[in-house]
């Protein structure tokens, strides 16, 4: 199996869901089943089959994060440094076209999330990114077209 690369923060908190699929909301699905399953017939009983379902996708995520955790190479970013952007950096850009500023934490899979500025190691920004330094112009082609950025900083943490 492949190891995942994340960082030390996309580990805990992989580790904090593990831990509260299987304490908390495999007693709360249980729970559910049961009271459904008193209600009687279940073959016609959308409560039961909604509460199996559930448990379904919760023993399912459960197995998928047990698989990431086991598979972690967990990067301790603080230790890293330099100017080359890599996985851990966080980099604030400025869009060529809109001058508006954008800041990425280049992260594994598992933890990525564009909202709080998270992007993956495998997304095409962050394919464009690495190696690059501050100072330098990256052309990014998105599903939207292309994109023009201006490196401005680069700094791991």
């Amino acid at each position: 199996m492949d190891k995942v690369p994340m960082t030390a923060g996309g580990f805990a908190a992989l580790e904090v869901e593990l831990k509260h699929r299987q304490q908390v909301e495999r007693q709360r699905i249980i729970l559910a089943i049961s009271e459904a399953r008193a209600l009687g017939d279940l073959s016609e009983n959308a409560e039961y089959h909604a509460a199996k379902e559930a448990q379904s996708h919760n023993e399912g995520r459960i197995m998928e994060l047990e698989s990431l955790i086991g598979r972690a190479d967990i990067i301790d970013v603080s230790k890293l440094g330099g100017d080359t952007i890599k996985f851990g950096a966080t980099v604030q850009l400025i869009d060529d076209d809109t001058e508006e500023e954008k800041r990425y934490q280049i992260v594994g899979e598992p933890e990525a999330d564009v909202r709080s500025g998270k992007v993956s190691i495998g997304s095409p920004i962050a394919r464009a990114l690495i190696g690059k330094k501050v100072g330098d112009s990256v052309q990014v082609n998105t599903p939207g077209g292309g994109k023009s950025y201006e490196v401005v900083s680069v700094v791991f943490r």
